[in-house]
């Protein structure tokens, strides 16, 4: 433990936030400055009163932590590496199977900001591949099945990262926060991408304060922004009704595949369902007449996570409908197109194991994500120019489900039946669809030129 005896104490900050006043104690130790918010004035005052008596009797200071060693909160020592396979343990019991290698990723990422050595460095593709699929993958971790080179690669990693206790010096915080915003080839990362990474490096972080490795979570405290997230739908991605049937038209022609995907993009486009929603669709939950409209009664989804991350050890882990709870349900209305669709489907191909709806031709079982991303792709360049191929108009199979929400709101759907249909609240619908949504642009134009004195 390193102490000094230069001290500054300043007077307390008043900072006026959305969600109430803070009181942050300022002071600064061997020229480290420190800050600790509190919800109170007493409670601030109080903190500050304490480090200005520890100054005024000549007690030492810790320059780490910045209190008095009276008040030095005891901490452990733990490297980066262990408490990221500590933390990645801790969630994986509890957390979806997609959230599980959500946070490999991340701690991969991180993990590679915190090493502290380069000689012997493992080649970068084979370390990350260590990191993501075995370290941060609790069954695999110990697993006798684990390449050499891989163990070889872990090992090093454990000998080369930095303790977590260095966290708290802004020099070695910001160069990681900086790295999450670059790419493996150097360009901007996705916003999203660096905002969700954050999120778990933050959450990371708390879990090291709990389990006293940090006396206080230093992130607050440095002045740094992440990129803006950008959440709203682009208007440019969604397909209107006649170019959403060209594409269902195209795709029956791709191939022997084909005709048993149609229904698939269909549930995604008519319904508004999510890929993982279609996935999971079997008999059960079908109510359809032999035309005209019918409905489904959703209650749960199929996301893709990888066999290496889910329970089951397929690729598509069993979950509940998004932000509801297991064995909650919801009911969306099928049209007639759609009808058409399914019962043409059912015909042709029946149903697969556990009277699931759509299936893999070989195994009749999930359909794989593979296959969805593949087949959507050709279909795209089969129907569009070479330009409009190239534009993010209907890129991916999710842009469907865009398309029938915004379809819905602009035919005059109420926004409160389409975000119930949909899924998704409705202030989080009308965010996502703000741009997406008809406001009578050429109405609008045609009156400014009538107040121009145009007419």
């Amino acid at each position: 433990m390193s102490t000094t005896y230069d001290v500054r104490v300043w007077s307390i900050d008043v900072y006026e936030g959305k969600r109430g006043r803070t009181y942050w104690v300022r002071w600064a130790v061997a020229g480290r400055r420190h800050k600790e918010p509190f919800k109170t004035k007493a409670l601030a005052e109080s903190f500050r009163s304490d480090l200005l008596s520890a100054a005024r009797k000549g007690e030492a200071f810790d320059i780490e932590s910045g209190r008095p060693v009276s008040m030095r909160r005891e901490t452990a020592v733990m490297s980066w590496y262990d408490l990221a396979c500590a933390f990645a343990d801790m969630k994986w019991p509890h957390v979806a199977a997609t959230t599980r290698r959500t946070h490999a990723e991340a701690l991969t990422a991180l993990t590679v900001l915190m090493l502290s050595g380069t000689k012997g460095r493992p080649d970068g593709k084979l370390l990350r591949h260590a990191l993501s699929l075995w370290a941060f993958n609790t069954p695999r971790r110990e697993s006798p099945d684990a390449p050499a080179h891989v163990r070889v690669a872990l090992d090093w990693v454990k000998k080369n990262t930095r303790d977590v206790g260095s966290l708290s010096r802004p020099e070695v915080l910001r160069p990681v926060l900086d790295g999450l915003t670059i790419r493996l080839d150097g360009l901007p990362a996705a916003p999203s991408v660096i905002s969700r990474r954050r999120k778990i490096l933050n959450t990371t972080v708390e879990y090291a304060v709990e389990r006293r490795l940090l006396p206080a979570n230093p992130l607050p405290q440095l002045k740094w922004k992440p990129p803006r997230t950008v959440t709203a739908v682009d208007r440019r991605s969604v397909a209107n009704p006649v170019q959403a049937r060209t594409l269902l038209d195209g795709v029956r022609e791709q191939g022997r595949i084909g005709p048993r995907m149609i229904a698939f993009y269909g549930c995604l486009y008519y319904a508004a369902m999510r890929p993982e929603e279609a996935a999971r669709l079997a008999k059960a939950n079908l109510r359809l007449p032999e035309k005209g409209w019918g409905e489904f009664i959703l209650d749960g989804a199929a996301p893709h996570a990888g066999r290496e991350w889910t329970d089951s050890g397929k690729n598509r882990d069993a979950r509940q409908l998004k932000q509801r709870a297991r064995g909650e349900s919801r009911t969306v209305p099928c049209p007639p197109e759609l009808t058409a669709l399914i019962n043409a489907h059912i015909e042709q191909f029946g149903y697969g194991q556990g009277d699931r709806l759509f299936v893999s031709e070989r195994n009749k079982e999930e359909v794989p994500k593979g296959t969805i991303n593949r087949i959507w792709r050709w279909t795209r360049a089969a129907v569009f120019t070479p330009e409009v191929y190239a534009s993010p108009l209907a890129r991916t199979p999710y842009d469907l489900r865009h398309a029938a929400v915004s379809t819905w709101l602009n035919g005059g759907v109420p926004p409160t039946q389409v975000a119930e249909w949909a899924g998704q609240s409705v202030e989080v619908l009308l965010r996502i669809y703000a741009k997406c949504l008809d406001g009578g642009d050429e109405a609008l134009r045609r009156r400014i030129e009538r107040a121009l004195g145009h007419d």
